[in-house]
């Protein structure tokens, strides 16, 4: 319990002192952040692949309401834990070159951020999972509005008002949930236990799913995503992509799924239906564009509709291959948006056009480029291959038309990220590139680890899969029972 307390208020003390530290900030918030990777590996260290909940802290909170903090660690939230402390120290470090006005609060809402994210993670209460949700929208909101580029705050207004709308949605869900209760908590386990009718399962489904389709984002919910992680700084893109947008994905997997499978049954061809029209379309708008940030934004919905058609599928392979992709795809894309940042410091454009033959001056941060590239198509041997294999595998079993139409997503994905890579690092050089400057210092550091992190997992995956296996086989398993008790 103590170190599960520790790891989800170690940030939030952190981004106290950070706060207040001044130009000390960049330095104290890394500290912090490195600190809490440290305690996630202990935890991942000591946990045992099984389907129990362990590190659990259940302490009594608002006794009159029946809300208890109430936390814990399984195979399924075990993942997510260690992909959001793992990225948050090389977000902050892939910082390090740039001077943000008041540094200070950027870094301290960045560890404000991290104590929400880890709070959606653990919680094993419905009233704790709520206020870890909203806890990590405020602070992301503040640094896309401050911090953010040309237009942010009618853009940022859009993704606000999204996100709170489909955060509304899930609430009057929560609250229907605990008036059914008859023990009258928010406990998880309470909730998985309620037998609720059809119509009943049918409108909690879309109260939960409007709210995780809108912060993955699923089509047609998507939209406000390529503006803002546009606009936003390359830090907020950073968080926006590699981490919030997997709290949509593990709401689905952890709440949606085993508290409505009735529901989820009646509804999963339609959410099946709009994960594949995401893929098909985000691909081909990634087509047509022009600046880096939005094709590597609209490359992001297309991967995150494949996960959520695997998920979908309602099978072992779907949702092993969604829990191992939430993570691979966590750590591409922060390498992708890097990679841009660099270019963009540089040359002052995410411009395709613009751009060329930034190789010749540039081989190193060429080569990591690629192999980030590669991962993000998910070549076998890279960290992206074993996840879409197995998404792929589930939606197979799903239908194959739905394969053969979900499968379009690494064709795409190779033929826009190459051409992108081609366009940008390979030719001739130009007047913006010609004195183009090599990584150096935290930016080698930083895209060294994420090569490392591609390739490690791309080769020896088994870790990921050991960890998850027992507890994905259990919610399986718990979906199905109920879906027959219901029969």
């Amino acid at each position: 319990m103590e170190q599960l307390l520790l790891l989800i208020f170690l940030p939030l003390a952190g981004a106290i002192i950070t706060a207040f530290a001044g130009k000390s900030a960049k330095i104290i918030s890394t500290v912090i952040s490195v600190a809490s990777l440290v305690l996630a590996l202990f935890i991942a260290g000591n946990f045992i692949p099984d389907a129990s909940t362990q590190f659990e802290a259940n302490l009594p909170w608002i006794a009159d309401l029946g809300i208890r903090f109430h936390a814990g660690i399984d195979g399924i939230s075990m993942l997510v834990v260690l992909l959001t402390n793992l990225l948050i120290p090389i977000i902050i470090l892939s910082s390090y070159k740039h001077d943000y006005k008041n540094p200070a609060a950027f870094y301290a809402l960045i560890l404000f951020m991290q104590t929400g994210l880890l709070l959606v993670f653990t919680a094993m209460d419905a009233f704790l999972f709520y206020i870890g949700w909203e806890a990590a929208l405020i602070p992301i909101y503040f640094i896309c509005a401050f911090w953010g580029g040309k237009d942010r705050i009618r853009i940022n207004m859009k993704f606000f008002v999204y996100t709170i709308a489909g955060s509304l949605f899930m609430l009057m869900g929560i609250i229907y949930l605990y008036l059914q209760n008859p023990a009258d908590n928010f406990d998880i386990q309470a909730f998985y236990a309620l037998n609720l009718d059809s119509a009943q399962q049918g409108w909690i489904f879309w109260a939960f799913f409007i709210a995780f389709a809108i912060k993955m984002p699923i089509f047609p919910f998507h939209t406000w995503q390529p503006d803002t992680y546009t606009t936003a700084p390359t830090q907020g893109t950073m968080l926006l992509s590699g981490i919030m947008l997997k709290m949509g994905i593990y709401g689905v997997i952890r709440w949606l799924l085993p508290i409505v499978p009735t529901g989820v049954q009646d509804w999963s061809g339609l959410a099946m239906v709009l994960s594949i029209i995401g893929i098909v379309y985000a691909s081909l708008i990634a087509f047509t564009q022009k600046d880096t940030k939005r094709l590597v934004a609209y490359s992001s919905i297309a991967h995150v509709g494949l996960i959520s058609a695997g998920i979908f599928a309602l099978n072992q392979q779907g949702m092993q291959g969604a829990m191992v992709q939430m993570l691979s795809h966590g750590i591409n894309v922060v390498g992708l948006f890097f990679v841009l940042d660099i270019i963009f410091s540089r040359t002052k454009t995410n411009k395709i056009e613009e751009l060329g033959g930034i190789a010749k001056a540039a081989p190193q941060l060429a080569i990591v480029f690629l192999i980030i590239v590669l991962g993000t198509v998910a070549l076998p041997g890279t960290n992206g291959f074993i996840g879409e294999f197995l998404l792929l595998m589930g939606v197979y079993n799903y239908g194959i038309w739905t394969a053969a139409i979900a499968g379009l997503t690494i064709i795409f994905g190779a033929v826009y990220m190459l051409r992108m890579y081609q366009n940008v690092m390979l030719g001739q050089t130009n007047t913006l590139t010609i004195n183009f400057k090599d990584i150096q210092g935290t930016e080698k550091l930083v895209l060294y680890i994420i090569c490392a992190l591609i390739i490690i997992l791309g080769v020896y995956p088994k870790p990921l899969l050991h960890i998850t296996e027992a507890s994905v086989q259990h919610l399986l398993e718990q979906v199905n029972q109920k879906l027959t008790s219901v029969k």
